[in-house]
C-alpha cells in the first residue's frame, strides 16, 4: 500500500514468543563457583610451590593414608606396591593389605612376646643356678610356658612351708625367692599377675567369716610387697587374686601341700589387653543415669492377714 509518494511499512511484532529474550542470572552462579574453584586451584598451587620436599613428602603420604590405617597405626599405603591405595593386588581378597598390616603387626608383637619371655626364663635358671640358696629351693619352683604368659609357682611342702600355718605372714626362704627374682621381672615391660592358692583344708582359725577365700589373697598381696621390697615397681603388677582351692595341682587329696602356691604369671601383650578390656571404664555401667539402668517390675505387696493399725 502507498499513501501518496511514501510506501507504508508495516512492522508485526510476536507476542508470548522467547526470541533473544532475557536468561535470567544462572550464568552467575555458574561463573561464581568457576571462579571459586580456580581461586582454590591457585592457592594449593601457591602452598606447594613454598613448601620444602620433605613437607610435600608428608602431604602426599596423608593423602595416601586411610583413616583405618591412621587410627590403628599400621604401615602406611604408600609403602606397598598396589595399584589400590589400601587393599590388595588382588581385589577379589577378602582381606586387604589394611588388614594384613594390623594383622602381621600384631603377630611381631607377639613373636617380640615370646622371645622376650623366653629370655626371663633362661636368665631365671641361670639365677637359680648361681644362687645357692635358690639351687637349693629349685624343687619349689614350677616355671612353664602358657598362651598367656610365663608362670612361674612357687610351691609349698610339709617340710618347708612358704607362709606361716593359717596365716599370710612369709617365711623366709619364701622372702629370698620373691626377692631374688624381682629385679629380673623389673627388666621387663611386660606386667604381672599374682594368684594365691590353698589347699581345700576348711580354715578354722582366726578371725569370724575368714576362710581360704580371704587366706589367698592376702598371701598374694604379702607376696607383691616382698616383690617390690625386692625391686619390682609398684606399677608393673596389674593384678593380685585369691583363688581359695579352685585351682589344685592334685586333685582328690585335700591336704596336698603343693596345693598350696603362689602363682606369678608374666603376662604377654594380648593376655595384658584382655585384662585391661574387661576392667575398662567404658564397659562399665553408670547407675548415675536412670535410662541406662534395665527395667525392673516391682512386684505388688501382699494384701496384710488382718487389719492394720492406722
Amino acid at each position: 500500500m502507498k499513501s501518496g509518494n511514501h510506501p507504508l511499512v508495516l512492522i508485526k511484532k510476536r507476542r508470548g514468543g522467547h526470541g533473544h529474550g532475557h536468561h535470567g542470572g544462572s550464568w552467575k552462579i555458574a561463573y561464581a563457583d568457576f571462579m571459586t574453584a580456580m581461586m582454590a586451584f591457585f592457592l594449593v598451587m601457591w602452598l606447594l610451590s613454598i613448601s620444602s620436599p620433605q613437607e610435600l613428602t608428608q602431604i602426599a603420604e596423608y593423602f595416601r593414608t586411610p583413616l583405618r590405617t591412621a587410627l590403628t597405626g599400621g604401615d602406611r599405603s604408600g609403602a606397598s606396591s598396589s595399584v589400590i591405595p589400601g587393599g590388595g593386588a588382588n581385589p577379589m581378597e577378602r582381606l586387604g593389605e589394611v588388614e594384613k598390616s594390623v594383622m602381621s603387626e600384631r603377630a611381631r608383637l607377639a613373636r617380640e612376646d615370646r622371645a622376650r619371655l623366653k629370655k626371663l626364663r633362661e636368665n631365671l635358671d641361670q639365677l637359680i643356678e648361681r644362687d645357692p640358696r635358690l639351687k637349693a629351693l629349685r624343687p619349689h619352683l614350677l616355671i612353664e610356658m602358657t598362651p598367656e604368659g610365663l608362670r612361674i609357682q612357687i610351691i609349698d611342702s610339709q617340710n618347708r612351708p612358704m607362709f606361716q600355718n593359717g596365716s599370710a605372714i612369709v617365711e623366709p626362704y619364701m622372702r629370698d625367692i620373691l626377692r631374688a627374682i624381682a629385679p629380673i621381672l623389673n627388666d621387663l615391660p611386660n606386667k604381672i599377675s599374682l594368684s594365691g592358692h590353698t589347699d581345700d583344708l576348711p580354715y578354722a582359725s582366726g578371725e569370724r567369716g575368714y576362710s581360704n577365700w580371704e587366706l589367698s589373697a592376702d598371701r598374694a598381696n604379702s607376696s607383691r610387697r616382698e616383690l617390690i621390697a625386692g625391686g619390682l615397681a609398684e606399677g608393673k603388677v596389674l593384678r593380685v587374686v585369691g583363688m581359695a582351692d579352685t585351682m589344685n595341682l592334685k586333685t582328690h587329696v585335700s591336704d596336698a601341700a603343693v596345693n598350696r602356691r603362689i602363682s606369678l604369671l608374666v603376662l604377654n601383650r594380648q593376655t595384658q589387653i584382655d585384662i585391661e578390656r574387661e576392667n575398662a571404664e567404658s564397659q562399665a555401667q553408670d547407675i548415675n543415669s536412670p535410662e541406662e539402668l534395665p527395667a525392673t517390675v516391682t512386684p505388688p505387696s501382699p494384701a496384710p492377714d488382718g487389719p492394720t493399725e492406722q
